[in-house]
C-alpha cells in the first residue's frame, strides 16, 4: 500500500515539476520574443524648445564637455575623450552635455529622435566582440533594484558595437549614440542620412540590454531630469533651452 502511495506521490511531483518547467519556458519565450519587442504608441509631450529622451531607461550620468582639444568630459580628474561624434560634421569645437541612459531588459528597446532635425550623419562602428556593460552585481542593482550608478567612460564605450547619429537643423546639433551590450544580437537603424525627423520618430532598435548616449551640443540648457531617474523615449523631457 505504501509503495503505491509513494509511486503516486512521485508521479504527482514529477507532473508538477514538468508543468512548472513548461510554464517557465513559455514565460521566457513570451518575454524574450514577444513582450521584449513591444512597440507602444508614444505621443511626445508638446513643449517648445525641448529635448526629449531618445530611449527608455535610467539616467546613469550627466556629464559636461567643452571644446578644448575636442569633445571630452572628465572622470577622476582625467580627460575622457568622447570619440563617437567628435569627428562628425558640425560636432567639432563644440561644448555641451552627454547624458547616459541605461536600458534594462525590462525597458522598451526602440529608440527615438529627441528633437526636430535632419539626419546629418550616421556613423556605425562594428565590434569584434562586445564587452559587458555591467557585472552581475551591477546588473541586479540597476535592472531589478532600480539603483542607478555612474558608468561613464567604461570600457564598453570604446569597444562595443555602436551606431551614432548626428541631427542638425535646429538651434544646435544633437547626437544619439546607440551602444550594444555583450549579449546583444545587433543594432537596427531605421533612418538614413538626409532624412527629416520630428521628436518621437523611431530611429532604431537595440536587442536586449544596452545603453543610449544623448549628446547635446549646447551648454546653456535647463535639465528636467536627474541622475537615477527613469525616463521614457519620445515622452520624457530631458532638457529645455
Amino acid at each position: 500500500m505504501k509503495t503505491k502511495v509513494n509511486r503516486r506521490m512521485a508521479f504527482i511531483a514529477i507532473f508538477l515539476l514538468v508543468d512548472l518547467l513548461i510554464t517557465l519556458g513559455a514565460a521566457y519565450l513570451y518575454a524574450r520574443f514577444v513582450w521584449f519587442y513591444r512597440d507602444p504608441v508614444r505621443e511626445p509631450i508638446k513643449v517648445e524648445r525641448a529635448i526629449t529622451s531618445p530611449a527608455d531607461g535610467q539616467i546613469v550620468y550627466i556629464k559636461e564637455f567643452d571644446e578644448t582639444g575636442g569633445i571630452y568630459s572628465e572622470k577622476l580628474g582625467k580627460k575622457i575623450y568622447l570619440k563617437e561624434l567628435s569627428d562628425l560634421p558640425l560636432a567639432l569645437k563644440k561644448e555641451g552635455w552627454i547624458v547616459g541612459i541605461y536600458m534594462s531588459p525590462f525597458d522598451v528597446h526602440f529608440n527615438y529622435a529627441p528633437v526636430n532635425g535632419k539626419v546629418e550623419k550616421i556613423a556605425y562602428t562594428k565590434a569584434k566582440m562586445n564587452v559587458p556593460m555591467v557585472d552581475l552585481n551591477e546588473y541586479i542593482r540597476i535592472s531589478y533594484l532600480r539603483q542607478a550608478f555612474d558608468n561613464f567612460a567604461a570600457r564598453f564605450h570604446l569597444e562595443n558595437e555602436r551606431n551614432s547619429l548626428l541631427l542638425s537643423g535646429g538651434d544646435f546639433p544633437v547626437g544619439v549614440v546607440e551602444i550594444a551590450d555583450k549579449y546583444v544580437n545587433k543594432i537596427s537603424c531605421f533612418v538614413e542620412e538626409g532624412q527629416e525627423l520630428k521628436p518621437g520618430d523611431k530611429i532604431g532598435f537595440i536587442d536586449r540590454g544596452s545603453q543610449v548616449d544623448l549628446i547635446i551640443f549646447k551648454k546653456d540648457i535647463d535639465f528636467k531630469v536627474k541622475f537615477g531617474e527613469q525616463v521614457y523615449g519620445g515622452k520624457t523631457v530631458i532638457a529645455e533651452y
